[in-house]
């Protein structure tokens, strides 16, 4: 293989497959980067078995060349090392040439590096799926999506199908939920399915692969095609193929924690309300469980505050746009309801409390697309 590819291209390919790529694999051929070049595009492998990328760069697009291949090839090369050197390398260009025994060469101004590939036949194939259902969703919708629910996760191993986000289709709405037991966060979306009548239940991603496809979807509104299959799920994008496997298990049921009810309704501003849990949890950090309480005074203010016998007190009063219902006094942990917060793209939220020991729900004022649940703590 000997090839000439425009570095800021071969940067950018890189550090996509990059994120698939673990040190701390057993398997060393995955520890590497596999290339693969032939007439029309250079195509770069990073996969941990659990995730698997592939990214394309095509040998011309809109007119501009980005890579002048002498010959085809592949190689698999130490992803670590690769992607440190490129990065540093000093021209626009660099040449990459594979020569006996998988020794690659890689030059570019007055740069050369050489690195001991491996044998690309060793290196694992990638899920075959049959795509018989796709159906496709707008990429920076679906960022969207993962931010907001994705921070719901959980992160012990206690139950691991809750390390995911689960994905219901039904009638053209696409459901993502994310729970840690403790709080709930879910999204819907309505999704274009062609002419197919597609629908699934129990569709859990892990929430490392969200996270990581996050990093690499574009900001355009370029559609993202997703392919469901029983084990795997492989999302298309513009020059990109992200493979995740799915968890085992069944989700559970969580339609039924979300309440239909509410005996206290209140209305506030998202950054003011957000702004004092972050200040009263200043105090409230050294505490258990960042334990923030809350309490309406009249119906026109609400005061979040907290307190540490070691440090000291602190009171936050908030104004309230509307208030309706009891009073309330509640205790809640405000690392959950900062992140539930900052997931709201609007200038204000409903919180519908049912109780002082019932889950509450907090949602922006006019969209039922976006709901955040969080269960309170016992401290009044």
């Amino acid at each position: 293989m000997k090839v000439k590819i425009n570095l800021d291209q071969l940067i950018e390919g890189v550090q996509d497959v990059m994120k698939a790529v673990s040190s701390r694999t057993t398997v060393q051929i995955l520890t590497g980067i596999k290339m693969t070049v032939d007439h029309e595009s250079m195509t770069l492998t990073g996969s941990d078995s659990d995730i698997s990328i592939e990214r394309l760069i095509p040998v011309e697009e809109n007119d501009i060349v980005h890579i002048e291949i002498e010959r085809e090839g592949s190689v698999v090369l130490p992803a670590r090392y690769f992607s440190e050197i490129v990065r540093k390398l000093p021209n626009d260009t660099v040449e990459i040439e594979v020569g006996e025994r998988f020794e690659t060469t890689l030059r570019s101004g007055s740069s050369e590096f050489s690195l001991l590939g491996l044998d690309p036949e060793e290196y694992p194939l990638l899920p075959q799926i049959q795509e018989n259902h796709v159906f496709e969703i707008q990429g920076d919708l679906f960022k969207n999506v993962i931010r907001q629910t994705v921070f719901a996760v959980s992160t012990s191993e206690t139950r691991p199908i809750l390390t995911g986000v689960n994905m219901k289709l039904e009638d053209g709405v696409l459901t993502c939920t994310a729970t840690d037991s403790h709080r709930l966060a879910e999204r819907q979306i309505l999704v274009d399915t062609g002419s197919e009548d597609i629908s699934f239940a129990n569709v859990v991603i892990p929430g490392k692969s969200l996270n990581e496809l996050s990093k690499i979807i574009d900001d355009s509104a370029e559609n993202l095609q997703i392919v469901v299959t029983s084990n795997q799920v492989l999302f298309k994008a513009k020059n990109i193929l992200f493979f995740s496997r799915l968890l085992d298990g069944n989700y559970p049921d969580t339609s039924k924690l979300i309440p239909s009810d509410s005996k206290t309704e209140i209305v506030l501003n998202t950054k003011d309300f957000l702004q004092a849990i972050d200040r009263a949890s200043l105090l409230a950090r050294e505490g258990r469980n960042n334990v923030v309480k809350f309490a309406t005074i009249g119906n026109q203010q609400v005061e979040v505050s907290s307190n540490s016998p070691e440090i000291g007190k602190v009171f936050e009063h908030v104004m309230v746009d509307e208030m309706e219902g009891e009073e309330l006094k509640i205790s809640f942990n405000a690392k959950y309801m900062m992140e539930a917060l900052k997931t709201m793209d609007s200038t204000e939220v409903r919180v519908l409390f049912t109780g002082a020991m019932r889950p509450f729900l907090v949602k922006p004022t006019g969209d039922q697309a976006i709901k955040q649940l969080i269960l309170p703590v016992r401290t009044y």
